[in-house]
């Protein structure tokens, strides 16, 4: 029990100061921000006066408020679900551009990245069972797919399948032409898996190598262990020992890494979104600091930090049941 206090914890409070950075950057970043942003939209006269205070809101009025009341009415606002209006995307609200990026990222990046971890978590295993054979020499040829820059193998797949030899589309995320929008229909399914797989196939092929080499290494080092020998010794069957033995605690520090890599599924594979024009939040982040959108931005940061903490949380959660020793050590 004292194990998922100290937790949650140090994850309210690592909340928190996310929260307070958030507040701070936009006042320490040297001008005014609000002025900058109220600029941007036009004459303040032709923006709405809610407009304008949840600018202020966001970024603080000195003249009208000290620091503290700033902070605290800033923390109302987020409570109330308000990051403010977008500049770029003027008069839309932030939550809303966010809301509209969210679900193409996770179920880009997200599957992706399961894809990625069971594919190279079960060939690592498979590899370091059969360690010393042929079997091996998949290592290098993985070790090198990952060490390619996820932008350059992007390109290369434009290029080879979208631009050449036209088997995929360059961009998007669906046929614009075909569909005005998103709509529940096995055709715009199938236009979602069509545009996404070169996106898709980029992460799979940048990130599988490190899950392989990763889980052979633990393989390699657990079928060393004194209760695979007794296993082995017991006579059980060599099915029995790779899934049950070696494989199950073989798996934990990779466990560990994929709580890692599905927190910042949130944050996208920025260059990849970029490349293939891919409307999710990583794409979605380029476009506020290319456009000096301080909401957006603000509001893309905060909502990745969230989704981290949380995804971080519930593998905590996960890795404390499974692994006892966590909750003693902890």
């Amino acid at each position: 029990m004292k194990f998922y206090v100290r937790r949650i914890t140090f994850y309210v409070i690592t909340l928190w100061a996310a929260i307070s950075l958030n507040f701070a950057l936009p006042r320490l970043m040297p001008g005014d921000a609000m002025s900058t942003m109220i600029a941007r939209m036009g004459r303040s006269g032709d923006i709405p006066e809610s407009t304008l205070r949840s600018i202020e809101l966001l970024f603080g009025n000195p003249d009208e408020s000290s620091l503290w009341e700033q902070y605290v009415a800033y923390l109302g606002q987020l409570f109330r679900g308000d990051l403010g209006v977008s500049v770029t995307k003027y008069p839309a609200p932030v939550t809303e551009l966010i809301g509209q990026a969210l679900p193409w990222t996770i179920g880009l990046v997200g599957l992706a990245t399961v894809i990625s971890f069971v594919l190279g978590v079960g060939a690592g295993a498979f590899v370091g069972w059969k360690r010393g054979t042929w079997v091996d020499s998949f290592v290098p040829a993985s070790t090198l797919l990952q060490a390619v820059p996820y932008f350059w193998l992007a390109m290369i797949f434009v290029y080879l399948f979208a631009v050449t030899n036209r088997w995929f589309p360059i961009a998007w995320n669906y046929d614009p032409f075909s569909f005005s929008g998103p709509e529940l229909s096995w055709a715009f399914v199938g236009s979602v898996v069509y545009h996404g797989t070169l996106p898709a196939l980029t992460i799979v092929i940048s990130s599988f190598g490190g899950w392989l080499l990763g889980m052979r290494n633990m393989m390699v080092a657990t079928l060393s262990e004194d209760y695979v020998t007794t296993a082995e010794a017991k006579g059980l069957k060599r099915s029995r020992i790779l899934t049950t033995y070696a494989a199950r605690n073989a798996a934990l520090p990779s466990m560990a890494g994929f709580s890692i890599a599905l927190a910042f599924v949130v944050a996208g594979s920025i260059v990849t979104e970029q490349v293939f024009s891919y409307p999710g939040l990583g794409k979605l982040m380029i476009t506020a600091v290319q456009g000096n959108d301080y909401a957006l931005m603000q509001g893309t940061f905060l909502v990745i930090t969230i989704a981290v903490l949380a995804a971080n949380f519930l593998m905590d959660l996960i890795y404390g049941f499974i692994d006892p020793r966590t909750r003693h050590n902890g």
